[in-house]
């Protein structure tokens, strides 16, 4: 099931993707509600039930409209938080190869993440950037997670049973204000909190099975082999899979339950796939060449991304008509 959220008459709808066409879930079962958190809510009977009323539209057993004229937004386009992981080894190694720097033995001892900001989630269309943003603007390739029933402390082993689906996540980051907030130690923050874009719709697990494959050795989870690629303007910059993940997702909903209730509409990203973002092709390209020329995000650039079986996100960047700068601000 590809389960969606839409703009429709200036009111937010849920929906399904149904033969390449956008199926109102009110139209099969008029009791639903019309918000993903609180469908997931409802618990797995319902969501499969609901599954199975869509699988008779793709069999022609049920006759629906589809919905025309509207606006897709973020599958969950208000989580109730949003984590980033660090979940793949090569992205890690690369970058702090690429700074001078040895890996770092702590990646291999436990999964981390950050808290992003929950409010700035975006989905697929326009993104409007400040002009600090612009200060070596980044895209960042992920596959994410959206959480599906409360839980707390849960084992990795039971971890799998969580997952209400997956999305393709870019977690959009103004490097410039990053780099500058973490010579503190803290963060990242500003460099990362005005737009986390995922979409274009959240797969069910079921869909995926085909795609499963072992974790790597010495881990515990599902883990799934979808090729993972991004263009910027038509050009392949990166590509990736993501069955590169070190730490499965399982993994990381141990760590996050430990101690803390997570709950249906939770985000987890994976966090980057090797050569998922410029920080990294720009790096490695300077260590080749000092001559390479690094490249940034700009005004009006097309970024496309795809993950096999979760379809195509693409987003415009536009910039903020305004000259306010807070790195202007700086004592």
């Amino acid at each position: 099931m590809k389960l969606i959220s839409y703009l429709k008459s200036g009111e937010t709808k849920l929906g399904a993707i149904v033969k390449h066409k956008l199926v109102a879930l009110k139209s099969i079962n008029e009791n639903l509600p019309d918000n993903i958190i609180e469908f997931l809510k409802l618990g797995e009977n319902v969501i499969d039930a609901t599954e199975q009323q869509l699988a008779k539209i793709e069999d022609n057993a049920l006759s629906v409209i589809a919905v025309d004229d509207y606006t897709l937004l973020a599958p969950v386009p208000h989580p109730t938080s949003c984590r980033d992981g660090y979940a793949f080894r090569q992205h890690v190694a690369s970058a702090r190869k690429n700074r001078g720097v040895e890996m770092i033995k702590e990646f291999d001892q436990y999964p981390i993440f950050y808290f992003t900001n929950h409010n700035a989630i975006q989905g697929p269309g326009e993104i409007y950037c400040m002009p600090d943003h612009f200060q070596q603007l980044d895209f960042e390739l992920e596959i994410a997670i959206v959480i599906g029933k409360e839980g707390r402390n849960i084992k990795a082993k039971d971890a799998d049973a969580y997952i209400a689906g997956f999305t393709i996540m870019n977690d959009l980051s103004a490097r410039k204000l990053q780099m500058e907030e973490m010579l503190l130690n803290l963060g990242p923050a500003k460099g990362k909190d005005f737009s986390t874009v995922i979409g274009p719709w959240l797969v069910t697990p079921n869909e995926l099975k085909a795609f499963q494959v072992p974790a790597k050795q010495g881990h515990i989870g599902n883990n799934y082999d979808l090729s993972m690629k991004c263009w910027v303007n038509d050009k392949l910059v990166s590509q990736g899979n993501v069955k590169d993940m070190d730490w499965t997702f399982a993994e990381i909903i141990e760590r996050c339950s430990y101690g803390v209730t997570i709950y249906p509409g939770d985000v987890i990203g994976s966090g980057t796939v090797g050569t998922g973002c410029f920080l990294e092709l720009n790096g490695t390209g300077k260590l080749n060449d000092p001559n390479y020329a690094a490249q940034w995000l700009q005004a009006n650039d097309i970024v496309k991304m795809a993950i096999d079986g979760l379809g195509i996100l693409e987003n415009t960047i536009k910039a903020e008509a305004t000259d306010w700068s807070i790195l202007a601000q700086k004592k």
